[in-house]
């Protein structure tokens, strides 16, 4: 299995690769080409905060979007000046004085390189509802090596360079989706253009071109209102490179050159939907759905309406916040629940599905939010409240530890891996794990 998996995530990996990037790096949302697999055979299983901790670094706010690796850099937006206060003292504060920052760290010792500010675009969606579950800074950065490119929302898009020096600012929307949850969706890179999923902002997607910002292409429909996934980049047998997104209803495949559509298909998942797309050897998996839940497998490659052509299945069960993890024929999650679920990329078949023992309570009742990621041979599903959970890469994932810090303050992000280190994202720090 894990020969044929290195070969697919070298491949896949040699496609996003550009700028001063190495393999060894973790520069997007779930990694290289968005996978979320490492063949990192030397991240410890077990961390506490004396244990295989090599650093911590308080953060000035919190914020659920995940760290990217690139070099010696650790890469992570928070938002200060409005919203959640962990201290302990209460309060929302004035909507008139929040920032969002990006934060460079030496991925060493953890030490602040540098931090840029960047002031909220107003009118912004108040803290309250749903959006106090994942606050103003959502989204994972994105780099090339050479630039750093972050979305925030009806702030933008903004591209920094290496030291911290604010490159552009454009602007993709100033809208808000109907359920006012903001913005959740990461940027991805392709050649020269950024591209994000504005949803909530514009009910588009859109490509900027990485050096200037300028917009190179839009594409809109009112049903990407409610779709919050990261796109995906998925290559063919030919060669050539769809961008695909789930939305409430479809999933589409567009030509990442100029936004075109290809093809679309009429999926069975309604409401809203949050995960991203996961594809592999030409299959795309969608799952999602709030009023009608599921998750199908489609061909990609198709043309026009694919809906009777290229379903591979469909099955009644999925994830609502986290992704799905594909992995050696398998497709791995822990739902928003704590349910760990392992089915058969082929058939759909549920292999494997059981609650997983979590201890803490959150207010709204969804203990996960991060997607599992594949390290060798080992699942890491990081929860909430109730700690992180390491499993065998096999169908029934059976759980080997649970590594827990003191820090209550919530873990939400997806967690990220470089060089022997796995590093992990609360509301309050940023941890660094590894073998002294």
């Amino acid at each position: 299995m894990f020969n044929h998996l290195n070969a697919t995530v070298i491949g896949l990996i040699a496609i996003i690769l550009s700028g001063s990037l190495s393999a060894e790096d973790w520069p997007q949302f779930r990694g290289q080409g968005g996978l979320g697999i490492s063949t990192d055979t030397a991240v410890p299983t077990q961390w506490s905060d004396t244990d295989h901790l090599l650093w911590k670094t308080p953060l000035p706010g919190p914020g659920s979007s995940s760290p990217i690796i690139v070099g010696n850099r650790v890469f992570v937006t928070c938002y200060t000046g409005y919203g959640a206060d962990l201290t302990g003292e209460g309060g929302v504060g004035e909507i008139t004085k929040l920032k969002r920052q990006l934060i460079c760290l030496n991925r060493k010792d953890g030490k602040i390189a540098w931090s840029s500010s960047i002031d909220a675009v107003l009118p912004e969606d108040f803290y309250r509802g749903y959006l106090t579950e994942h606050g103003y800074a959502t989204s994972t950065p994105a780099s090339d090596g050479q630039a750093v490119y972050v979305f925030f929302g009806k702030s933008g898009v903004v591209a920094f360079d290496m030291t911290g020096q604010k490159l552009w600012q454009a602007n993709v929307g100033k809208e808000s989706d109907r359920r006012g949850w903001g913005s959740a969706a990461s940027p991805i890179l392709y050649k020269n253009l950024v591209i994000v999923n504005a949803s909530s902002e514009s009910q588009s997607i859109r490509a900027l071109d990485q050096k200037t910002g300028k917009e190179i292409w839009k594409a809109e429909a009112s049903t990407l209102s409610l779709a919050f996934g990261t796109p995906s980049l998925v290559k063919l047998p030919d060669g050539r490179m769809e961008l695909v997104a789930g939305v409430p209803g479809e999933v589409w495949g567009m030509n990442p050159d100029n936004g075109k559509l290809l093809w679309y298909c009429t999926i069975p998942l309604s409401g809203n939907v949050c995960p991203s797309v996961v594809a592999g050897d030409g299959v795309i998996y969608v799952t999602g759905g709030f009023e009608s839940k599921g998750t199908i497998a489609i061909r990609a490659g198709g043309k026009d309406d694919v809906s009777k052509t290229h379903v591979v299945w469909t099955s009644r069960e999925s994830s609502y916040v986290p992704s799905l993890l594909l992995l050696g024929g398998k497709l791995y999650c822990v739902d928003d629940s704590g349910r760990a679920i392992c089915m058969d990329a082929a058939t759909g078949n549920v292999l494997h599905q059981a609650r997983l023992p979590l201890t803490g309570r959150t207010r709204n009742g969804k203990p996960v939010y991060a997607s599992v990621i594949a390290i060798a041979d080992k699942l890491i599903a990081v929860t909430r409240v109730s700690g992180a959970f390491v499993m065998k890469a096999v169908p029934d994932m059976t759980p080997i530890h649970v590594n827990t810090f003191t820090d209550d303050s919530g873990f939400n992000a997806t967690p990220a891996v470089a060089d022997g280190q796995l590093f992990l994202r609360s509301n309050r720090a940023v941890y660094c794990i590894g073998t002294k």
